[in-house]
């Protein structure tokens, strides 16, 4: 499998996470590794932050990697959380700003209704745990996982969201996040493109996940995630197929957040299928 999308002998990676939300490296790590994978335009997309952009476009200059300054919105739509990727925004926007100021008080207030849920199941001093794990990071539930981890709640950490955190747990907090028309005008103020990701991990039927791009495509998105890390047969061409029916754009990324995993490995994905025109065209 190719190492990422390519054109013009340039590999893109247009989905990364650094430790500014729930990803495990640094800025400065992050742009380390895409380059040492082979990744030759990056785009940083951390959860409802921009704060880890000024770090890694130092560092991409002094390695010669491009990187498209970018964001991750959780959002939902009809009541299902759904996730909207910017790109080639303008980090200092005061819409795209207030728009992420507002995501952090919601992030936290959820955090504080974790911690309340999880005090009834004798979890003491979750938030501050939490809390002292993220540092200047956008909390969430990792941080609650490595806290219940490190203070003997659980055994792993997949065994904090089995036992605590998952859906329908007793941890479980609903999302509360802005309609994903709203985040994409966040995005599309900030002179940046809206990107639907990730769409097939949405478990949809093709007719339902057709109704969200059409409300996605009417709201302003204006590209589809086509490939997502690493890929079941056929999933590309379907999202390819879906995002000509609607006019959009294709973007792929790894959706990186941890090293070492395969499935999401930066620049660890196949082609976009040749019937798609690449959202990178948008910038070129």
């Amino acid at each position: 499998m190719q190492a990422g999308c390519c054109e013009a002998h340039l590999i893109y990676d247009l989905h990364a996470h650094s430790n500014a939300s729930d990803g495990n490296l640094s800025p400065e790590a992050l742009v380390a590794r895409a380059v040492e994978r082979g990744v030759q335009v990056l785009a940083l997309t951390d959860h409802d932050t921009t704060g880890a952009l000024a770090r890694a476009s130092l560092a991409a200059a002094e390695s010669g990697l491009v990187l498209i300054p970018g964001i991750e919105f959780s959002t939902q739509w009809m009541g299902r959380g759904i996730h909207v990727v910017g790109l080639n925004i303008d980090p200092t926007h005061p819409v795209l700003q207030a728009g992420i100021a507002s995501q952090l008080e919601l992030r936290y207030q959820r955090a504080e209704q974790i911690a309340h849920k999880l005090s009834k199941m004798n979890v003491k001093d979750s938030l501050v745990g939490a809390q002292q794990l993220a540092g200047d990071a956008v909390i969430g539930r990792p941080h609650f996982a490595q806290y219940l981890l490190n203070a003997g709640y659980a055994p792993h950490f997949a065994g904090a969201f089995k036992k605590y955190l998952g859906a329908g747990k007793p941890g479980d907090v609903k999302q509360c996040w802005p309609e994903m028309a709203t985040v994409i005008g966040w995005i599309t103020a900030a002179g940046g493109i809206a990107v639907l990701a990730h769409p097939d991990k949405y478990e949809m039927t093709r007719t339902k996940l057709c109704t969200l791009v059409q409300a996605f495509r009417e709201a302003g998105g204006r590209a589809l995630e086509v490939v997502s890390g690493k890929q079941l047969p056929g999933v590309a061409e379907k999202l390819a197929a879906i995002a000509n029916q609607f006019g959009l754009l294709a973007s792929c990324g790894s959706d990186f957040h941890v090293p070492n995993q395969p499935w999401q490995e930066l620049g660890a994905f196949g082609k976009l299928p040749s019937s798609c025109e690449p959202v990178w065209h948008a910038w070129q």
